[in-house]
């Protein structure tokens, strides 16, 4: 009988280290979709269980247990905490996502030359869609680097991608030095 193991999309590939930059795996216990019906009474509820409402485009919140991230019009991901019984579109996104933290003091850099956005503008708890190479992902900006987002299936071309241009970050700093 084939016996299965549960894996992490990124496990056995991280964590990565180059120069000024460290790309990291980020585990969360859950990432739950929330798409609100459009007659629905849901902010109420939901600040009644995570503590906060729902965030503005282009933007993530702390919650009580864990953060809520715009998505897209009227689609957020509830990333950590369990969500309650509300009046919306809730699907459990938890095996669908791979996700990475990058930080350093090179991690500006390193989005500079992989990502179409100006990420060096955003700020804390912004967020956005775009693409890191030709992968569809959700960049979120934090206090010391950035999360990014893409399907599971990406999780070794992510990596792949990111550390390539990590390392070309950290070659060119040590021939500037």
């Amino acid at each position: 009988m084939v016996e299965l193991v549960a894996r992490t999309p990124c496990e056995g590939l991280l964590p990565y280290e180059a120069g000024e930059a460290e790309l990291s795996e980020i585990i969360p216990k859950r990432i739950t979709s929330l798409a609100p019906f459009e007659d629905s009474t849901l902010l109420k509820p939901l600040k009644t269980a995570l503590g906060v409402e729902l965030p503005a485009p282009g933007q993530s919140v702390k919650a009580k247990d864990g953060r809520i991230v715009w998505t897209g019009q009227n689609q957020f991901f509830v990333l950590d905490a369990e969500v309650p019984a509300l009046d919306a579109a809730v699907t459990d996104q938890s095996d669908a996502w791979a996700m990475v933290a990058l930080g350093g003091a090179a991690a500006i850099d390193v989005m500079a030359r992989i990502c179409p956005l100006d990420c060096a503008h955003m700020t804390a708890s912004q967020v956005a869609r775009s693409l890191i190479g030709h992968m569809p992902a959700i960049i979120i900006r934090t206090k010391t680097g950035f999360e990014i987002m893409v399907f599971r299936a990406f999780a070794k071309t992510l990596v792949n991608e990111v550390s390539h241009v990590m390392d070309a970050v950290a070659a060119r700093g040590a021939l500037s030095t």
